[in-house]
């Protein structure tokens, strides 16, 4: 008879308090999101749909448009970007370099998201560290204008979510038996075909996921678009600190909230079906 851990409890308990809270804080914003707003007033009103009603204008559907092409940007060139890294990481045999790799992907995770965001201000102001260089060199004759746009934005995310991407995209890559790759290349395919019709298709469950976890993470993301968008590149998390800490609009901040949840949920569910096909293609 095998006898259970006995410290698995220890395990559950917090788990179980920390799904209840979560539980209790969604249920606290839905029921605000259908409760009436009352200006001047902390307090809200009676039941009403009003609040969902309210999404439709083009302000709030820019937010969501807005908020979506910033996640699909960020995820993918964010796959561009830790792809590579994840390759050498895995791939490599020299100690010191495969260190080196690891140590640049995930020093990131080290930093509270504000003090990266910081960081990327500094390096994108038109008196940043980028310019200064390109003028330096020569490259340009004036600034260019990083800040407040949705390039600096999606820069800045690449950089936020390419930790998790590559630890990510190295553990499907460190799955795949190389024997693989020596067959490709002894039937005479070169190292880019090797990559592209034996390495990637394999790695295609690692990429779904790392593309998946980048865009929830940037759809829901708030400090960097509004630090380094400055107010100027919208998104459904800084409308709803606007509407919520600026105007006190509370109900509708939530009734945005939710509405950002279930269009989330809906895309990431899309996403799902979309991979079956290309899951498909790995297994071949």
């Amino acid at each position: 008879m095998t006898r259970k851990p006995t410290f698995l409890p220890w395990f559950i308990i917090p788990a179980t308090l920390t799904a209840f809270g979560l539980v209790i804080a969604m249920f606290a914003v839905m029921q605000y999101s259908v409760r009436a707003y009352i200006p001047g007033s902390l307090d809200v009103g009676g039941f009403t749909l009003a609040n969902f009603n309210g999404l439709f204008k083009s302000i709030y559907a820019d937010a969501f448009i807005n908020t979506v092409m910033l996640s699909a940007k960020t995820a993918i060139f964010g796959l561009l970007m830790s792809y590579p890294l994840a390759y050498a990481l895995v791939r490599t045999r020299t100690t010191w370099i495969k260190s080196t790799i690891l140590i640049i992907a995930i020093t990131p995770l080290f930093l509270g998201e504000v003090v990266r965001t910081y960081s990327w201000i500094i390096v994108l102001g038109n008196s940043g560290f980028l310019n200064s260089l390109l003028l330096a060199m020569g490259v340009i004759s004036a600034p260019i204008q990083f800040m407040f746009t949705q390039t600096g934005v999606v820069v800045a995310l690449v950089h936020v979510t390419m930790p998790i991407m590559v630890l990510m995209l190295a553990t499907a890559l460190s799955h795949i038996n190389p024997d693989y790759e020596k067959a490709a290349t002894s039937l005479g395919a070169g190292p880019l075909r090797t990559l592209l019709t034996v390495t990637i298709p394999l790695s295609i469950p690692g990429i779904v996921a790392s593309l998946t976890t980048a865009f929830a993470w940037t759809f829901s993301a708030f400090a960097t678009p509004q630090l380094i968008g400055g107010g100027r590149v919208s998104t459904v998390a800084t409308m709803v600190y606007q509407l919520g800490f600026s105007s006190m609009n509370f109900p509708f901040a939530a009734a945005l909230s939710i509405a950002g949840l279930i269009l989330t949920i809906l895309l990431l569910m899309a996403l799902k079906r979309m991979t079956r096909f290309l899951h498909a293609m790995g297994e071949h």
